[in-house]
């Protein structure tokens, strides 16, 4: 049970690293000496993948930001868990 525990904080960790990360790299993509932080790439699906019922429609669609500030924010948070 513990070991279930520490795995939902790394994940909970790793994800403020990620949001934080894509935070820091959007405001720096504006400062011309730390648009690098911004440099990455984005992936998924080209457009909503839709599916229709006639009575419910569900579409959805997933995409991925990768940027070097998220990835430095990952390893952060994994520092900081591995601190605790």
């Amino acid at each position: 049970m513990i070991r279930e525990k520490n795995l939902w904080i790394l994940l909970i960790f790793l994800l403020c690293g990620i949001v934080i990360g894509g935070l820091i790299a959007n405001f720096a993509s504006q400062v011309s000496w730390l648009s690098w932080l911004a440099y990455g790439e984005e992936f998924g699906t080209s457009g909503p993948v839709g599916l229709d019922l006639s009575i419910l429609k569900i579409s959805i669609e997933l995409r991925i930001k990768i940027n070097v500030a998220s990835i430095v924010g990952m390893i952060i948070a994994a520092f900081i868990y591995n601190k605790l």
